[in-house]
């Protein structure tokens, strides 16, 4: 059984950004698609699925843009065998909790302070935060413990401590609240990412750079002056 599009119908196909037209015969005024259906009156939409015109949208691609998914990928990474007399590798786990119903500036604030944390420390330090964010970052803290037992070969839960803490912005969605005498506010329902990667072993004595004495300060204060040029000067 043969079926018939109409020109017009044809060349909306053609031209639509979302549709691409594979393996179907064109004729000089008309587009015949053979197929043997199961009916006796098939639809437009099981014509085109059976001839492999594909209208699917990017969304299928969304995976390679997706925070979680590359964040991720630092848990497969492969090193190479140490040397003998070679100091241990500490293991390092990576985790992402995605899609927060929570503004990322406000979760910023607690994402930094845990840094350079035992696990242990941090999850006492966010119990007692009255911030609600800081209950999302414990929970993705004791998900991220779980799976560095059970999946990455991490001996001692407790032995481990918060290297890096970073929060990254997800999608925000646009809304509108009604106010009195028929005027109305314009509102944002925001969601965020947060990126957590626990290192096996002791956290270390000072996570930045170590406090510099009073002469260390005026030191390089003398220096940064005696560096100084007036370029074009007399």
């Amino acid at each position: 059984m043969a079926v018939k599009i109409s020109k017009m119908c044809w060349n909306v196909l053609s031209t639509h950004p979302r549709a691409v037209l594979r393996q179907v015969p064109k004729c000089s005024s008309m587009a015949a698609v053979s197929l043997q259906p199961q009916c006796s009156a098939p639809s437009l939409t099981s014509i085109l699925a059976s001839r492999d015109i594909h209208t699917c949208t990017t969304l299928h691609k969304q995976n390679m843009f997706d925070p979680k998914f590359k964040y991720l990928k630092y848990n497969k990474i492969v090193y190479p065998p140490q040397e003998e007399g070679e100091p241990r590798r500490p293991a390092e786990v990576t985790y992402v909790r995605s899609n927060i119903k929570y503004s990322p500036d406000k979760l910023w604030y607690m994402a930094i302070m845990i840094r350079g944390m035992s696990i242990d420390e941090a999850l006492k330090q966010l119990s007692f935060h009255k911030k609600k964010g800081a209950m999302f970052i414990r929970e993705a803290l004791l998900e991220a413990q779980e799976e560095a037992v059970s999946k990455h070969n991490v001996e001692y839960k407790s032995n481990l401590w918060i290297e890096d803490s970073n929060v990254g912005k997800a999608f925000h969605i646009k809304g509108i609240r009604r106010h009195a005498r028929m005027r109305y506010g314009f509102i944002q329902f925001k969601y965020c990412h947060y990126f957590v990667r626990l290192r096996e072993g002791k956290p270390p004595k000072h996570y930045l750079a170590p406090p510099e004495t009073g002469h260390q300060k005026m030191k390089n204060t003398l220096q940064e002056h005696r560096n100084k040029r007036v370029f074009g000067g007399l």
